[in-house]
């Protein structure tokens, strides 16, 4: 059988400077009809590289130099632009990581899907109708209206959706998806993820699957593919390569995961050390070996080749000694931290609203909590719940409610910067997701720290350089990535500058707007080792905002759920994930998916998230809970039920009646 995409010895390199630099270097891999294809790999690898060669959408400055990419047995490298176009149009389709800029925001959601159908030669007439079925394939609730609706009207996973929609329009032979769930809460990744593979099932379309997160790629896809720096190094049925890995660079990946029971108290997480060679490095031997510690003198002399045994291939000298890093561990000794009872921030019945009358949003409504000095609280819950209005309340972008109260170090804290002393100000800073949109395209790393430093702390002259290079220090930043602008960096050097520019005030509150979750898992791991160590010396608070709860069960003490702008529950991490917990707590935790691909039952969540302007009744929750009680949730509001060492939730079933599942976010990782 004609597979429906393959690889023959492809390589891809980029004009940059007058310089052909190569990206893809002798990749060879093939994808069957109806079959999933995980790869994997940190940022620059080549991943998405290899999914635009398989559209031949490179960038002008991109070529394919060498080998061949057949499509159903078809050489695109050979199509004219109609027939290339024909191809596009009927057999493959993409899915990108961002759904906002995929959608054209000018353009009423009907028409955009009608364009597909536009182009596949559809009678005009049929366009509203196929429109319909389309958006309610992909479960859409109420297509009509939706069609209606501009791209900003709609949630991410609403918006991930309609980019589903308007792929899988054509029954096509050949999906791509890049990164398609980052971003995504774990109830709504998890239903993005089921409606995938019920689609692929369905239209038996390949699925070329490229993610950061392994646990995702475990649970989508039959075989995983291992890029580094261009070469593909590993390949294997998913069970074989997570369970047994057979090159240094995947264990690798799979070490860098936080792991079930193992706290930043208890170890620090593994990384890979060093960093990829720039594209078109010249390279002797193995590709891998700066930065493996198997590594000898014939790995760094002679290039292994991609051995392919049975179901297996591994580019690598020494297959047999994976089991031999198991007993070195560059892990990063545990910081010693240093916690105490003083409460440095006191929030109580806060509220936020926007807007007027009939059209009055409440997005936070008597929220309480106590950020302790030295402590991790994370917050949690799916988007729209309130997490990020929170933060900007206590930031002071946003001003909450009369009557809302908010306290730091003792003293009461105004709602605004504006009102706020110079020292509130710089003790409470941010990390913001994107480093990209927080830092100034123009200046460079030292431009960015000096600026803060003198405007927040004042100090001038040597004692503002001594500061600046003590930052960059800590965040292990060079002289050399000093004078570098944002463009110049990797992801994770940019996470770091924006890490160094927050503490660059010796704040004592940071809030961390999910730090890692555009990150792979070897910059997340450094990144979350970053974290926990400068806790630990400078004793500063977090509050952690994350999608991703095995990040949160690592670095946390205590963690909150949040859901329509209420707190559900808080307490301690370890009792939060344990159980009993709140139902929703319980939805949130089934959804997540494990790298060992455990069958645990997914707690469904019926509807979507209320309208803020129209509050349910009664439990806030009792609209989508699996276990609400008919006549007492629908009327009543909770009460509060105390469990032990402050673990609190608002629930009216009996602590005896509650969810407990210890779930395993994400899970021991055994290797031999």
């Amino acid at each position: 059988m004609t597979d429906a995409l393959s690889f023959d010895n492809l390589g891809v390199a980029y004009r940059v400077k007058g310089k052909m630099r190569q990206v893809l270097d002798g990749v060879s891999l093939s994808i069957a009809k109806g079959e999933a294809y995980g790869l994997v790999g940190e940022s620059g690898c080549g991943k998405s590289t290899t999914a635009f060669a398989a559209l031949r959408y490179l960038p002008r400055n991109g070529s394919v130099n060498r080998g061949r990419i057949l499509i159903d047995g078809q050489d695109i490298g050979l199509l004219s632009p109609t027939d290339l176009r024909h191809l596009r149009q009927f057999k493959v389709s993409m899915i990108y990581q961002d759904p906002g800029r995929a959608l054209n925001p000018s353009l009423p959601i009907g028409r955009q899907v009608a364009e597909v159908f536009e182009l596949a030669g559809v009678p005009r007439a049929e366009w509203p109708a196929r429109t319909h079925d389309i958006l309610a394939k992909v479960q859409i609730s109420d297509p009509a209206l939706v069609m209606q609706r501009y791209p900003h009207q709609l949630s991410g996973g609403m918006q991930q959706r309609v980019a589903i929609a308007m792929a899988i329009a054509s029954n096509p032979t050949l999906l791509v998806l890049d990164e398609p769930t980052t971003g995504l809460d774990a109830t709504v990744e998890a239903e993005v993820l089921d409606l995938i593979q019920h689609l692929r099932h369905e239209l038996s379309t390949a699925i070329l699957f490229i993610s950061h997160n392994l646990a995702v790629i475990a649970r989508m896809c039959d075989r995983v593919g291992v890029l580094y720096a261009g070469r593909l190094v590993e390949e294997a049925r998913t069970e074989e390569i997570f369970r047994n890995p057979r090159h240094p660079y995947t264990a690798g990946l799979l070490r860098c995961l936080p792991q079930a029971g193992r706290s930043k108290d208890k170890a620090m997480l593994a990384t890979i050390p060093g960093f990829l060679p720039g594209p078109g490095t010249k390279i002797t031997g193995c590709v891998f070996a700066p930065r493996c510690a198997l590594a000898d003198q014939t790995c760094r002399t002679v290039e292994p080749e991609l051995l392919r045994t049975d179901d297996r291939a591994s580019k690598c000298h020494y297959p047999d000694r994976i089991n031999e890093l198991d007993h070195i561990s560059n892990a990063a000794p545990v910081a010693a931290a240093v916690r105490n009872s003083k409460t440095i921030l006191q929030v109580d019945g806060l509220a936020k609203s926007f807007g007027s009358g009939t059209q009055r949003q409440r997005v936070l409504r008597d929220v309480g909590l106590e950020l302790r000095a030295g402590e991790t609280l994370g917050l949690v819950g799916e988007s729209g719940s309130g997490k990020t209005t929170l933060a900007r309340c206590i930031l002071g972008l946003l001003q909450p409610d009369q009557g809302s109260s908010l306290r730091f170090a003792g003293e009461a804290l105004a709602g605004t910067t504006a009102l706020r002393s110079r020292h509130q100000v710089k003790s409470i800073q941010i990390v913001f997701q994107n480093p990209d949109s927080a830092l100034n395209r123009a200046h460079t790393v030292y431009r960015m720290l000096s600026r803060t430093i003198g405007h927040l702390v004042g100090l001038r002259g040597a004692a503002r350089e001594a500061r600046i290079k003590s930052l960059a220090s800590a965040v292990r930043l060079t002289e050399r990535h000093l004078s570098a602008v944002p463009s110049q960096l990797s992801g994770g050097l940019k996470q770091r500058v924006a890490i160094a520019r927050a503490f660059a005030s010796d704040p004592q509150v940071l809030i961390c707007d999910e730090p890692t979750s555009a990150l792979d898992v070897s910059v997340q791991a450094a990144i979350l080792n970053l974290l926990a160590e400068l806790q630990a010396t400078k004793q500063v608070s977090y509050i952690l905002i994350s999608h991703d709860l095995g990040v949160v069960r690592y670095l946390s003490d205590r963690i909150a759920v949040m859901y329509l702008g209420q707190m559900l529950e808080i307490g301690p991490a370890e009792a939060v994930f344990s159980g009993p917990h709140h139902p929703y707590t319980a939805a949130l935790l089934s959804s997540v998916p494990t790298l060992d691909g455990a069958s645990t039952e997914r707690v469904k969540l019926t509807g979507a998230l209320p309208s803020t302007a129209n509050l349910p009744k009664g439990c806030v929750f009792h609209t989508r809970c699996p276990r609400k009680i008919p006549g007492l949730c629908d009327h009543d509001a909770p009460p509060q039920v105390k469990l032990a060492d402050g673990h609190v939730l608002m629930c009216h079933l009996a602590p005896e009646e509650l969810p407990a599942a210890d779930r395993n976010i994400p899970p021991t990782i055994t290797l031999p």
